[in-house]
């Protein structure tokens, strides 16, 4: 048997890991496994009070926690030089930070949609480019794996939503961003790609979960159940790794069949 058969292709060794919005939920649950897959982990999250609770539980080292606000383009960038400065370089990111202010489209203010709209997608924008610089100056200087960025979008955006348009709007930019990324970005060997999930079991998701609504979405899942935050990780970390890496500009929809594309 050959040497490369006996290497993990979803290891991620030595590689640091941004991810936004990780203190709880899916993008805890993908630092996580950043770790566990041999990773160091950037949490970029508001609450200086889950970063610090992250830490204790991270092997020493391995783990690095910024309070930043991402639709700020200061302070997107004060996390990137805090990771590559602990870290030496940046090799993945993940834009996983998100909100939700619901309301019908005719009640819809324009701070609501405002909200969504800066977090998701002027978020995963700044993040990208503050990222994206620095993985393509490593590329210029010789470095034939610069990183890769995955995207987190969702069922709404391909498919709208009721009561969130400024969510649904933000989740559809985010799949055109993440094809363009892939686009401009693959000659210098950085790829881009989005996971879409459906139903995660996670306080975002509680109001879909609840009584009122539960037989209404499990009656369109195939699987009959919901995603635990730690299947929605693995993925995102496929994408991350060198087992994805001739993947790039795609979107891989998790969602239990809810969504499937011809």
């Amino acid at each position: 048997m050959s040497n490369s058969l006996n290497i993990n292709p979803m290891s991620l060794e030595g590689r640091t890991v941004i991810v936004t919005g990780a203190g709880q939920g899916i993008g805890r649950a993908i630092a996580d496994l950043v770790v566990a897959l041999g990773g160091n982990a950037v949490i970029a999250d508001m609450n200086s009070e889950t970063l610090a609770k992250a830490e204790s539980d991270y092997p020493e080292g391995r783990y690095l926690g910024v309070a930043a606000d991402i639709s700020d383009a200061d302070a997107v960038q004060s996390l990137v030089d805090s990771a590559v400065e602990k870290f030496g370089a940046v090799h993945g990111l993940v834009n996983n930070a998100g909100i939700t202010r619901p309301a019908m489209m005719n009640k819809l203010t324009l701070e609501q949609w405002n909200q969504v709209i800066s977090v998701h997608l002027t978020g995963a924008f700044l993040c990208s480019q503050a990222v994206g610089r620095h993985m393509i100056e490593r590329a210029q200087a010789g470095d034939a794996n610069p990183g890769s960025i995955v995207n987190i979008s969702s069922d709404a955006g391909v498919q709208g939503t009721i009561g969130q348009v400024n969510y649904a709007t933000a989740k559809a930019g985010i799949i055109g961003m993440t094809m363009s990324t892939a686009r401009e970005w693959a000659k210098y060997s950085i790829r881009a790609n989005c996971v879409a999930f459906g139903v995660v079991e996670t306080p975002m998701t509680e109001t879909v979960r609840s009584e009122k609504f539960a037989d209404t979405y499990l009656s369109r899942i195939p699987l009959g159940r919901w995603s635990s935050p730690e299947e929605a990780a693995r993925p995102v970390c496929f994408l991350l790794s060198d087992a994805a890496a001739y993947i790039t500009g795609q979107r891989i929809s998790a969602n239990g069949g809810m969504q499937m594309a011809g």
